[in-house]
């Protein structure tokens, strides 16, 4: 071995267990090049994600989280936080994540450009944590930061990141990353204070995401590389002191246990996440029956997804918002990607001593899929982008830990990968910035998704809805019933239907979508409601009101319902009433402008201008052309 090789040798030898350096020159560099890859991370992330900030909000999950949550809209407040750890709103437990959102309500309001932009920062904080982490195990500055790259920039990372309602994946994704970090530091330095860190971490994780719950398993791989504590002396009280004699079959299964145990107080946290969840996403019923989905279809599309995802990881192309589930795979792909998958993990396994980072990468690719990979199926998508957010880290370091030790004999090597790196990052960062703009509406999102699938059922009826806030009844229409044709018992797109058949006076067409609707999903609040929008359209009012009632028995915080109800009462002359329905509407959506406007004109009809007058001056911040018709009442 060359002098140049031993001293680099020693040196990342160092690096890897903490230790300091004397060659005040070399460190300076190595905390130069540190600083400098940072640097790019954070500008190249930015520059490739800075869309976002000028994106709306979706029509798909945003709402449930931020736009008609009135809980999230308050901000933090101590009603708000009690909610947050009690509910099960959106079929999840993940109170850290509605406390972020809160956050940003208080600090944007309901600007989203703000809400995109924490998303982002969250994406860059775990991007320079994954990078430092890495580092420091394995004392590899360039790998390290090249994975950190692959990570901010795949396109495949763009639905976590541009999506405001996937909050809880980048903000789970950073204190994944932060648990690594400080797992590291205790390693380091083994002491109660440290460990309680790691542990603190994970918890937080918990708390934002249960998909954490591979973590333990994951930290376990870590520690057979790159910190390859299975291979460490426990005597001498240095968990870095190497090895001085081989260790016998005993010595293995002793070191096994005992890092198993140390990650006991972690299973028990996965274990209370998990209970949660399960029942969070039953109570929300989120979770598909086995005979809708049964056990041989579920494994088939799971053995698919796992070979998809590493086809989209190599050529990210016909990125698509959701994925419509396929009961009825080619055999043929089922079995090709069983024999793939099983014959890559014979061949990590059987290289685990010669080439460990390919056996961890692809175990950390297995594994961190499992609660994702549709054997528990949570709602109707095959498979979905953003689940891939922390599983490609995995396949991520296999390829940049094994591809230069295969080039190794080359005579160029240095300059072909970075050549070629260079251009990978490069193509990443188009096609990525391509795919961000692809988010910014539901218009743009879901037109884009129907362009790269087949029979997405779901896309038609979004993309209906959003046609149908702009009017666009007819062009709304014709995706509803291509929705339909391939989905004929879909409770979301009968209602879609039905207003838009109100919309063109078709009442009776539009009652008919409403009832069947209302057959597939019986306890479907906005549907009621919008039955007695609909009589209460046709002066039947008694009929309304049987529908009103039952939205609210379902749904007692459903503000459009009360302010509905506050109008029936108010033409029945029952103006006290109907203010009390309009006062309750506007406890829960506060700026509701229509409702105000409907309790100033039911205060006139009491003759108390005065209050009347109050739902003017506020009307006027919210909606001034309606604050105008409230004054010309006013003013007669």
């Amino acid at each position: 071995m060359s002098k140049r090789k031993a001293k680099h040798k020693g040196i990342t030898e160092k690096v890897r267990q903490g230790k300091p350096l004397h060659a005040k020159g070399w460190l300076f560099r190595r905390h130069g090049l540190e600083l400098l890859i940072s640097l790019f991370l954070i500008v190249a992330t930015f520059a490739v994600f800075r869309h976002v900030q000028n994106h709306a909000f979706l029509n798909f999950d945003d709402h449930a989280y931020v736009t008609e949550n009135r809980h999230v809209q308050s901000g933090l407040t101590l009603e708000g936080v009690t909610w947050a750890f009690t509910t099960t709103h959106a079929a999840n437990w993940h109170p850290l994540t509605w406390l972020s959102h809160m956050l940003d309500c208080q600090l944007y309001g309901l600007n989203p450009g703000g809400h995109h932009f924490t998303n982002l920062v969250f994406h860059i904080a775990s991007t320079l944590l994954l990078f430092l982490a890495l580092k420091r195990m394995t004392g590899a500055l360039w790998r390290s930061g090249f994975v950190a790259a692959l990570f901010a920039l795949h396109p495949l990372h763009v639905e976590s990141v541009a999506w405001v309602a996937e909050r809880k994946d980048v903000l789970s994704a950073f204190f994944w990353m932060l648990t690594m970090w400080t797992y590291i530091r205790y390693i380091e330095r083994p002491k109660l204070n440290r460990y309680l860190l790691v542990l603190l971490s994970f918890a937080l994780g918990l708390l934002s995401k249960p998909m954490l719950v591979t973590l333990p398993f994951v930290l376990l791989l870590l520690d057979y590389w790159p910190l390859r504590r299975f291979q460490l002396r426990q005597s001498s009280g240095n968990p870095k002191s190497p090895i001085s004699k081989p260790m016998n079959p005993g010595d293995q299964k002793s070191i096994a246990l005992r890092l198993i145990r140390e990650k006991t107080p972690f299973f028990v946290l996965c274990a209370a996440s998990s209970i949660l969840t399960i029942f969070a996403q039953q109570k929300g019923r989120a979770i598909v029956s086995l005979g809708y989905y049964p056990l041989g279809s579920r494994i088939a599309n799971a053995l698919v997804s796992y070979v998809s995802y590493i086809e989209k990881m190599i050529w990210p192309r016909h990125l698509a918002v959701f994925y419509p589930y396929q009961e009825m795979l080619p055999l043929w792909k089922v079995v090709g990607s069983g024999l793939l998958l099983v014959g890559v993990s014979v061949l990590a396994i059987r290289a685990a001593r010669r080439c460990p980072s390919l056996m961890v990468g692809w175990l950390w690719y297995l594994g961190t899929l499992v609660p994702v990979i549709g054997l528990v199926q949570v709602g109707g998508q095959a498979m979905a982008d953003r689940y891939t957010y922390v599983p490609l880290i995995g396949l991520f370091i296999m390829i940049v830990w094994s591809v230069p030790d295969i080039l190794a004999g080359w005579r160029h090597r240095r300059v072909i990968l970075s050549v070629s790196g260079g251009l990978l990052l490069s193509l990443l960062m188009i096609v990525t910035n391509l795919q961000v703009k692809h988010w910014e509406n539901d218009i743009t999102l879901f037109e884009h998704s129907l362009d790269v699938t087949s029979n997405n059922y779901l896309s038609h009826t979004t993309l209906g809805l959003a046609l149908g806030r702009q009017e666009k009844i007819q062009e709304a229409i014709d995706h509803f019933a291509e929705s339909l044709r391939i989905k004929p018992n879909y409770a979301e797109t009968h209602n879609g239907m039905g207003i838009a058949l109100a919309h063109q006076g078709r009442y009776q067409e539009a009652v008919d979508h409403f009832t069947e609707s209302l057959r597939i999903k019986p306890d479907f609040a906005e549907v009621y409601n919008n039955l007695g929008a609909l009589f209460l359209r046709q002066g039947k009012n008694e009929e309304a009101i049987v529908y009103f009632k039952e939205a609210l028995r379902i749904k007692p915080d459903y503000a459009e319902v009360h302010n509905n109800l506050g109008t029936l009462l108010s033409r029945q002359g029952k103006n006290q009433e109907a203010i009390a329905q309009f006062a309750e509407a506007l406890r829960l959506k506060p700026d509701y402008a229509e409702v105000h406007i409907n309790l100033g004109l039911a205060y006139l009809m009491t003759g108390d201008k005065a209050s009347a007058l109050e739902e003017y001056k506020i009307l006027k911040k919210l909606n001034p052309d309606l604050a105008n018709k409230l004054y010309q009442r006013i003013l007669k």
